[in-house]
């Protein structure tokens, strides 16, 4: 079957979750089908992943960012007209795929790691081209013949968002984890190489600074860690000017109030990132929206407890007293929460052999239930079920 892998991101440039996601599985899927990647930006020369670029026309550099997708998404349908089958994944490419299904009358699956109506916040960043995306993303799954969900909360989301859709399209295929690549390690260079201390209990986020990963509620609950602790920030370029203002003074008000508080703004390698998690005593996410949440699986592969919102699709992926410990959200709550997740955060600190504990358990239930081999046929299957269906 000839496959067209729709994406935004893909190696080197990848900053989130859909960006692993497609990374690891068009590794798993190059020897079962036959692939062809579609990503933003320049070409990938490679033989081992290689992809052919997409970059927004000219005609869109200064207009809104909305129209600079759907020119991209343009392009990547005119290139797939080869194609068996198209795979795409985001509102960055989900129109792509609807274009060729129309043009080549092939099958369109989607795979959906967020949907735009849960996260509002975007109007931030893209004014107008919110309704944009939020009409781009219904467009491609009212009419895609199989949907994939990433859990089984994102599967109720998208059953009650898109009533259109018939329940029957979707299944739920995890985010996977590489646990040879994510496993525990005992080299610490890259704690040294940002100034951190191994031997101090440490908390530790690792993800965007925006509304969707709530690490501004992380901050202010970090006010009532225990003081021996650490918190490090491995937190990248935040969404909008106004946010990074935000969040700057948020820490720079926690640093003057107790010490061993690290903000490393840039993208960590991966082996440095490994380092950080397998070093770390508790990893905290505390995202207000979260279709799964694959870095929680990269942290309880590198046999870290995790502390989390429970929200979306996380409660699939770390096991509430077992594998680490979940706090409720509402939205209408903020203070509550943050309360809660000092707490959470605090019995762990209290309790290190607990948990060491939790890390084992999170490290076995990684490898034994979310292998990208597995996930990687279990694609391939609905494959052949969408063009079944046709």
């Amino acid at each position: 079957m000839k496959v067209g892998l729709l994406t935004r991101e893909y190696p080197p440039d990848v900053y989130g979750g859909a960006g692993v996601h497609v990374d690891f599985l068009s590794r798993e899927l190059r020897p079962l089908v036959d692939l062809a990647v579609h990503a933003w930006g320049a070409d990938r020369i490679s033989d081992l992943a290689p992809a052919q670029g997409h970059s927004p026309a000219t005609a869109t550099k200064d207009a809104n960012p909305a129209l600079a997708t759907l020119s991209v998404d343009l392009s990547m349908a005119a290139a797939v007209a080869d194609r068996e089958l198209v795979h795409s994944h985001t509102w960055y490419a989900n129109l792509a795929g609807h274009i060729a299904k129309l043009l080549y009358d092939i099958p369109h699956v989607v795979t959906t790691h967020s949907l735009e109506p849960l996260r509002p916040w975007k109007v931030e960043q893209l004014g107008g081209g919110y309704a944009l995306s939020c009409w781009a993303e219904k467009t491609a799954i009212d009419n895609a013949d199989a949907i994939i969900a990433v859990s089984h909360a994102m599967r109720s989301d998208i059953v009650r968002l898109y009533p259109e859709v018939n329940p029957d399209r979707v299944t739920v295929i995890p985010n996977g984890i590489d646990s040879d690549l994510y496993q525990p390690t005992d080299d610490r260079s890259a704690w040294a190489k940002h100034g951190l201390d191994p031997d101090r209990p440490t908390v530790l986020f690792v993800g965007r600074v925006t509304r969707q990963k709530g690490v501004q509620h992380l901050v202010r609950a970090a006010a009532g860690f225990r003081p021996e602790a650490q918190l490090v920030l491995c937190a990248g370029e935040p969404d909008t000017p106004e946010l990074k203002a935000e969040f700057t003074s948020l820490v720079t008000e926690l640093q003057a109030n107790r010490d061993g508080v690290h903000w490393i703004p840039q993208m960590l390698p991966q082996q440095e990132v490994i380092q950080l998690l397998s070093g770390s005593t508790v990893f905290a996410c505390p995202s207000v929206y979260e279709p799964q949440g694959i870095v929680n699986l990269e942290a309880m592969a590198c046999e870290t407890a995790v502390v989390a919102s429970e929200v979306g699709g996380i409660p699939d992926v770390v096991i509430n007293g077992s594998t680490g410990l979940l706090v409720p959200y509402n939205s209408n709550e903020p203070r509550v929460f943050e309360a809660g997740f000092t707490e959470e955060v605090n019995k762990l600190l209290d309790d290190p052999e607990r948990a060491a504990g939790m890390g084992r358990a999170g490290r076995r239930r990684a490898i034994e239930e979310y292998g990208w081999d597995a996930i990687a046929a279990r694609t391939v299957a609905i494959y052949e079920r969408a063009g079944e269906r046709r």
